[in-house]
């Protein structure tokens, strides 16, 4: 007996519902990047193409529609041309899984996304906070405050672990260890994957004395950042944080503080920090939790306070001063005129 066909629908509610979270795993921050793709193709398909989203089929979905809708995420929808990549590399995703299901309909699907190229983005530049900025940053909230106590760990935190957001979001006091020099921070990364890092005595210890003034320290369960609304933090509340304090600095220091800076920022920071400071860059590539040692590499370019520092020393090296000048033509004088 022949297995019944199962439809586009069919096949995207098994994707979203089975494969994505359970099969592969992943983050629900990454499951939500994906549906938010195909909740703009429904519509897109609604209002451009008119056919509802129960009537959707793969062989609506050619090659010629794949790129109207990517133009019109782009142009009607406002979205970069990163995000317009992204949305088409969804797709890509689940090309691949309906096509290992239902081959015979799902192949021209695939093929259309396949040929539809991904549009070339303008190299976006890394924007690592300055040691100065980033001392300035720390001194900002104040800690006799509620809220400024926690902001201030928090910024200090993000600097001293290098961890991403979301990775801020989940930690609870039982990822935690704390030791006499350091602390071990277990950290729930991207993928379900848990990596292993030591911040150092100082960070540690302020880390430890909010746990304390929180009185959560025997609550291993227990979110070690929180909003004034929820128990555990959100991503948006830790932007809104870096917004605010950003803004205060920029307008306390116009000469600072002159790129557009998130949260992720500080991440950039961390790294470009250590490597500077001569850390190995597979440690970094551990630390960070990169998956490949390529997705380090980006910061490896020279940052800007590096590139002067090395110059100044280049140009007291090997230039002549004025000194310089005065001594040789001074010599020159002394030399005989049939020997010039």
């Amino acid at each position: 007996m022949r297995r019944k066909k199962q439809t586009f629908i069919d096949l995207l509610e098994n994707y979203f519902e089975t494969y994505l979270p359970v099969a592969k795993g992943l983050s629900d921050a990454t499951i939500r990047s994906y549906k938010a793709t195909f909740r703009l193709l429904f519509e897109f398909m609604n209002v451009k193409k008119g056919i509802r989203p129960d009537k959707v089929d793969f062989f609506d979905l050619n090659q010629d529609t794949i790129s109207d809708f990517l133009d019109w995420l782009e142009t009607e929808r406002g979205c970069s041309i990163s995000t317009r990549n992204q949305r088409l590399s969804a797709l890509a995703a689940f090309s691949i899984y309906a096509m290992n299901r239902d081959y015979e309909s799902a192949t021209v699907f695939r093929n259309s996304v396949f040929k539809t190229p991904k549009k070339k983005a303008p190299k976006a530049g890394r924007n690592p906070f300055t040691r100065d900025e980033v001392k300035l940053l720390f001194s900002l909230p104040d800690a006799h405050t509620e809220t400024g106590k926690r902001d201030k760990v928090l910024l200090c935190f993000m600097y001293a672990s290098g961890m991403r957001a979301q990775e801020i979001c989940d930690l609870t006091v039982g990822d935690i260890q704390f030791y006499p020099d350091r602390a071990g921070i277990n950290v729930h990364g991207k993928g379900c994957k848990v990596r292993r890092i030591g911040i150092p005595a100082d960070a540690a210890g302020m880390l430890k004395k909010y746990i304390v003034y929180r009185k959560i320290q025997t609550l291993p369960e227990k979110h070690v950042f929180s909003s004034q609304t929820h128990e555990k933090m959100t991503v948006s509340c830790i932007e809104e944080i870096y917004a605010k304090y950003v803004s205060i600095a920029k307008e306390q220091n116009p000469g600072l503080f002159r790129h557009n800076y998130t949260p992720h920022s500080m991440r950039h920071t961390t790294a470009t920090h250590m490597l500077e400071a001569g850390v190995p860059l597979i440690v970094v590539k551990n630390f960070l939790g990169h998956v490949s040692l390529q997705t380090t590499q980006i910061y490896t370019e020279v940052t800007q306070d590096t590139m002067d520092k090395q110059l100044r020393s280049w140009n007291e090296k090997w230039f002549l001063k004025e000194t310089d000048n005065a001594n040789e033509k001074k010599n020159k004088n002394s030399i005989p005129s049939f020997l010039r």
